[in-house]
């Protein structure tokens, strides 16, 4: 595992444009796969970044690397909400908090079980992943997608198309900038 991974795969999550990005990587023990999480962790949280394993196992992760402001913020919108809720995420909890499964840990938990239910991806992942609601809807009833990029687009062509070119050049820069050494915590943007 390493942080060229991390840079290469989260850049747009680590500059604050995006919400979340996931990755798969190989780890020798389950306590390198800690060790690593956890220096990521102590680098990135600060800037208000986290990683977290959502699936471990015969040596392959998949990591998810998010911002929880960001993401409380996508799962309380109405159709987010409405999409989880179909999924089994939402969790009455006496009106105390506005997330649908009762806090931000549970809602992460239940999608962790759910990738962990069989081999395919979940399709809500994508309200994880930031991206916007009514795409997910629309890969979820199988319509024609407008376009591909970072995930389908059924909704806002226009603005999706500004995203992944916003996407692909960070990326790149991050990457370049990794190599000439800037280390990944100095990459990444505070959360306001």
């Amino acid at each position: 595992m390493s942080e060229e991974l991390l840079v290469q795969h989260c850049s747009p999550t680590l500059a604050g444009l995006k919400t979340a990005n996931l990755f798969r990587c190989e780890y020798e023990t389950e306590e390198e796969l800690r060790d690593f999480l956890r220096m990521t962790n102590n680098r990135l949280s600060p800037k208000g970044i986290r990683a977290m394993p959502l699936r471990y196992g015969s040596g392959m992760a998949l990591v998810y690397v998010f911002r929880p402001g960001h993401l409380e913020e996508d799962l309380t919108c109405d159709e987010a909400r409405k999409l989880l809720e179909e999924n089994g995420y939402f969790h009455y909890c006496d009106n105390l908090c506005d997330s649908p499964c009762g806090g931000l840990g549970r809602c992460l938990a239940r999608l962790a079980m759910r990738l962990n239910e069989g081999n395919d991806f979940p399709h809500e992942i994508g309200i994880f992943l930031g991206y916007p609601p009514e795409d997910v809807r629309g890969f979820m009833d199988k319509k024609p997608c407008k376009c591909v990029g970072t995930w389908k687009v059924y909704g806002d062509e226009k603005s999706a198309r500004e995203k992944f070119a916003r996407f692909k050049k960070c990326s790149e820069i991050y990457c370049r900038l990794h190599m000439e050494g800037r280390p990944v915590e100095k990459l990444a943007v505070a959360q306001l």
